[in-house]
């Protein structure tokens, strides 16, 4: 399949989900989610299909969650970014339900890249309150989805200036999630840790010498590691010593 035949199934799809015929949509999606279809490709069928209504189009999101497939979580999280502009809570809730839906840390980090992380992107301040209960849920792979979406804010950033006060409002969020213990969890968190150390070093390396130097509570060997993959020799030496 190559980009104009995506975007062919994509209109053919909405325009089948929009009327509200699920099965006749998800029967021309289906070869595609079998396959293994490049990701670039089923993000632009999730693009059609998330600009249509909501009903319809949620309904029919629901019905590729029910067929679990790793394609599936592409398209419903691409269409869920479609939504993020007209119905930013909705959006989100309905990402939680599938993140948790999915059950696998493949459908966690897809999802965490295409809905959570643009949403903070696109309207930092009120998504990042939506998303502060995430931290704590009972559901491992939300929380992980928390630090997935810190992860894409961060290489999203690259590092500009302008954004070290959004850089450092994220650090704060995920300090609470610095002594997740579930593993599944701390791969998460660590990523968008290692991400953000990569683009403000000086900050994450600031901000670890107070969780881990200052504070000096029980963590995870491998948060600390992710945490210090970018940083600077000597700030690693000195928290390697205390972790």
């Amino acid at each position: 399949m190559k980009a104009k035949e995506a975007d062919e199934l994509g209109a053919q799809v909405a325009a089948l989900a929009h009327e509200g015929q699920e099965e006749r949509a998800y029967s021309l999606l289906a070869p595609a989610l079998a396959e293994r279809t490049p990701f670039r490709l089923l993000d632009r069928v999730g693009r059609a299909v998330g600009a249509g209504p909501l009903p319809e189009t949620n309904a029919f999101l629901g019905r590729i969650a029910a067929g679990r497939t790793e394609g599936g979580w592409v398209v419903i999280g691409s269409a869920l970014g479609q939504q993020l502009e007209r119905d930013l809570d909705g959006a989100l809730a309905r990402c939680q339900a599938f993140v948790m839906a999915a059950d696998v840390w493949y459908g966690a980090d897809i999802l965490g890249e295409r809905v959570p992380g643009p949403a903070l992107v696109a309207s930092f301040e009120p998504s990042l309150v939506l998303l502060a209960p995430w931290r704590e849920d009972a559901n491992r792979w939300v929380r992980r989805t928390a630090g997935v979406a810190v992860h894409f804010w961060a290489k999203r950033s690259r590092g500009a200036p302008d954004l070290r006060p959004r850089a450092e409002a994220l650090l704060a969020f995920l300090e609470p999630m610095f002594w997740e213990w579930e593993m599944d969890a701390v791969k998460g968190v660590g990523w968008g840790l290692k991400t953000l150390g990569r683009h403000y070093p000086d900050l994450a390396a600031d901000w670890l010498v107070v969780q881990v130097v200052q504070r000096q509570r029980r963590h995870r060997a491998l948060m600390l590691r992710k945490a210090m993959t970018y940083l600077p020799e000597e700030q690693c030496t000195r928290l390697a010593s205390n972790g």
